[in-house]
């Protein structure tokens, strides 16, 4: 296996893994404006381990995540930091938060689900971040248009 290869196979293992720390991969997230996808899950849930163990790493994989900073808290391991994410006591929760001029919007697929819907909601959470600045935007450019008229120009 070629050098370059192996160090994908393995960035996609770390990303997957979780190796980054909640932590570390929020702070990456604000420092570069990429969507945070957290998934919270279990050992012992059986959707969380699908949607942990395939459908993240299949998205990895195909390159579906390398947007954005992906990873894991485990319920167990880290309740306080799971409850303060979640909504609702149902597991898996993949939680997207995107950042826009307002601060970090939040969507969210509670149960596991296919990398379609996940995919789908990665890409909802950057068009709100996106459409929020712009439509700002085109406000002060409605507000300025308006502001010259009554100044006579």
């Amino acid at each position: 296996m070629s050098g370059l290869a192996m160090g994908l196979v393995l960035q996609a293992a770390l990303l997957v893994g979780g190796a980054d720390s909640y932590e570390v991969a929020m702070k990456k997230a604000q420092e570069n404006g990429q969507p945070l996808v957290v998934l919270v899950g279990a050992d012992w849930c059986p959707g969380c381990v699908t949607m942990k163990n395939s459908t993240m790493p299949a998205m990895a994989k195909a390159g579906q995540l390398k947007n954005a900073q992906y990873v894991t808290v485990n319920y167990d391991q880290n309740p306080a930091l799971a409850r303060q994410l979640m909504r609702g006591n149902s597991i898996p929760q993949l939680i997207v938060f995107s950042k826009n001029e307002k601060g970090w919007h939040r969507e969210q697929i509670t149960g596991a689900t296919s990398s379609g819907a996940v995919a789908g909601l990665i890409k909802k959470a950057a068009e709100v971040a996106v459409a929020e600045p712009a439509a700002k935007a085109e406000t002060k450019v409605a507000a300025d248009a308006s502001l010259d008229k009554s100044s006579g120009n």
